[in-house]
């Protein structure tokens, strides 16, 4: 088709002058749409035209994973050309994902010069770290704001994972056939299994809603929280304790439970777990970790056992809480007392006494009908404890020091407030500057809080 136009062409002086000739114009016969060669290729690369085995094989897909700026020009066209050509669509999900931009939120660009080279992070801090840092931060519909501290920070998750393997070797924790999760006898071996089958529960459900953030995030508190922070560190009498029974059974859990984390972990940091894999499992293991069977959620919850180490955990956590709001000293040594305490809070309590007082630095751990004076107090799954700490912090002058932190914070709040409420900040302002200054706001009522309830337990 031709098209014939009145030319217009600008005088000596450059402005244009509506005098001139009729000029014939045409579409370049061999020009196609910059993505058609992108919309074939679902069934392009499997043989078409030709009917090939892959072709038969492989079409549709199942999933495309893609970035949201390029719905339009190129899920749509191959969504288009796979009707058109194979009478089907190539893929009925669509996975989504973010863009990755800068640790305040702008785009990554030459020209501004905050463009974070991937390989430069892969040499500096791995590749697993890197991948876990983007899986981490992929929520849907946001944006992931790439710093190195991010990716520093899961090479020490990675580096977490790894001093947890040498202890289990250390303390000749290996699997052992006869392993039962189903038949444990120690409450805290219990406890774990079944916590580790929770575990496994989330990161699957996250995997299959394509939730990877949420299934990395889950693994990471499972790991870093639960395994080492509590279990190994509870699990430590009774790996260097007398009784063989109990130390063969926790030598067995702990090997167990590791290999469930390296399954767990193995999408998303799979070089390190491989090589764990082969390090803890020697020449027992009859596959490759990449080949081995997904942990499948088997029922091992038990709730009493969480009951028990749940309230030890949360116990030494809310200990470790208040001291830290109320600036009491590291070094001090200070008295728990738990008020009111029923028969089965009793039994937990002296069990485990002896682990509570070294993990929360307590002197003794006592029991009354009514909490003590000038005591800080909490309550811990149903349970009144108190601290008493009359001779170890100033109570005048630490209520004084938190209501002039509180209102700082206030004040803090009121500003961002204002910036987020005027329409003017928000339609000039930056996305990455609006986005810092929610996170801020958010950052500071967080504070905000926990500092109020530290005054609450003052009696404020």
């Amino acid at each position: 088709m031709k098209i014939f136009l009145e030319s217009t062409f600008p005088d000596s002086s450059g402005r244009p002058e509506f005098k001139g000739a009729t000029v014939p114009l045409w579409r370049d016969e061999d020009v196609l749409d910059t993505w058609f060669s992108s919309a074939l290729w679902p069934f392009s690369t499997l043989g078409w035209p030709d009917e090939t085995p892959d072709l038969k094989r492989y079409y549709p897909t199942s999933t495309l994973v893609t970035g949201f700026d390029i719905i339009f020009f190129w899920v749509a066209r191959m969504m288009m050309m796979g009707l058109h050509f194979m009478h089907e669509v190539p893929f009925r999900d669509v996975c989504i994902h973010a863009l990755v931009r800068d640790e305040k939120g702008a785009k990554m660009s030459k020209s501004k010069g905050n463009v974070i080279d991937p390989i430069h992070l892969i040499d500096e801090y791995g590749a697993d770290s890197l991948r876990f840092t983007l899986a981490a931060m992929a929520a849907q519909g946001r944006d992931i704001k790439l710093s190195t501290q991010r990716v520093e920070g899961y090479r020490n998750f990675a580096t977490k994972l790894w001093n947890a393997a040498r202890f289990a070797e250390l303390n000749a924790c290996s699997r052992t056939n006869a392993f039962d999760p189903r038949n444990l006898s120690v409450t805290l071996n219990r406890w774990i299994v079944g916590e580790a089958d929770k575990a496994a529960a989330e990161v699957t459900d996250a995997i299959a809603a394509y939730r990877f953030n949420d299934a990395a995030n889950a693994a990471y508190r499972f790991v870093w929280n639960i395994f080492c922070d509590w279990y190994l560190e509870l699990a430590k009498p009774l790996l260097q304790g007398a009784d063989e029974a109990a130390k063969a059974e926790t030598q067995a859990a702990t090997a167990f439970v590791l290999d469930e984390i390296l399954k767990l972990l193995h999408p998303f940091m799979p070089f390190i777990t491989e090589e764990l894999w082969s390090i803890e499992g020697g020449a027992g293991r009859n596959t490759c970790l990449a080949l081995a069977a997904w942990p499948e959620p088997e029922g091992y919850e038990n709730a009493a056992a969480e009951a028990e180490i749940g309230f030890v955990v949360e116990l030494i956590s809310e200990v470790r809480s208040v001291r830290s709001e109320m600036n009491v000293p590291a070094g001090a040594q200070i008295p728990l007392v738990l008020i009111g305490a029923d028969h089965e809070t009793l039994a937990r309590a002296r069990t485990w006494e002896e682990t509570i007082k070294r993990l929360a630095r307590l002197s003794e751990i006592s029991f009354a009908a009514e909490p003590p004076a000038h005591a800080a107090q909490m309550i811990v799954r149903g349970t009144l404890a108190a601290l008493p700490l009359a001779g170890i912090i100033d109570f005048a002058a630490e209520k004084g020091r938190l209501h002039k932190e509180i209102e700082r914070l206030a004040s803090d709040a009121k500003k961002i407030e204002a910036k987020l409420g005027n329409p003017d900040f928000l339609s000039r302002a930056p996305e990455e500057v609006v986005e810092e200054n929610r996170e801020r706001l958010a950052e500071v009522e967080e504070r905000r809080e926990k500092l109020a309830a530290a005054l609450a337990r003052l009696g404020a």
